[in-house]
Formats: structure tokens, sequence, C-alpha cells
């Protein structure tokens, strides 16, 4: 949950920018921008960002896993070997 230091509003954000930027990399908390007394923004370090991308398409794998699962879509393990084992042995017999 973020804590209520961490919510400013946009004026405070147009003149504090650079210090915030700063603390942004130094905290790793994202940073709410409120507008009108709405929050309307979320500010966040690239680092934090890159983490937190990394993570939805981390979830989104495992969804699709999921449907693939419940859609029966799936092949039971010696199957799946003995495709991988037959497209490595024709990989090599091209060369």
């Amino acid at each position: 949950m973020v804590r209520a230091s961490r919510i400013k509003p946009i004026s405070y954000f147009k003149a504090h920018a650079a210090e915030i930027i700063k603390e942004l990399g130094e905290v790793g908390e994202p940073m709410i921008i409120t507008q009108n007394g709405e929050a309307k923004a979320v500010v966040q370090d690239i680092v934090s960002y890159d983490k937190t991308q990394e993570t939805l398409a981390l979830l989104k794998i495992l969804a699709l896993g999921d449907r693939n699962i419940a859609e029966g879509k799936t092949v039971p393990l010696v199957e799946a070997m003995r495709r991988v084992r037959e497209r490595l042995r024709a990989r090599q017999s091209e060369k």
C-alpha cells in the first residue's frame, strides 16, 4: 500500500520534478500524482518499472498455460520429449 507521503499534487510534482526523480531511484516506491484531488498518474523509477513489466509478462505466460490446460491443449511429457528429439535429429541430419 502506498503511504500518504507518496501522494503528491501535480503542482508539487512540477515544482520538484528533478528531486522526485532522484528520490524515486533511491526509494524504489512509486509516487501517485493527483490533480484536483483525484489520483491521475503513477510515477516510478525505471528499474521498478522494468521489474513490474517482467512480472506482468510472467503472469500472462502462466495465465496462458492455465487456459491451455483448461482447453485441453496439452500433450503428455513423453510425447513432447519425443517431438523434441525428432526435431533435434532432423536438425543434426541437415548439417
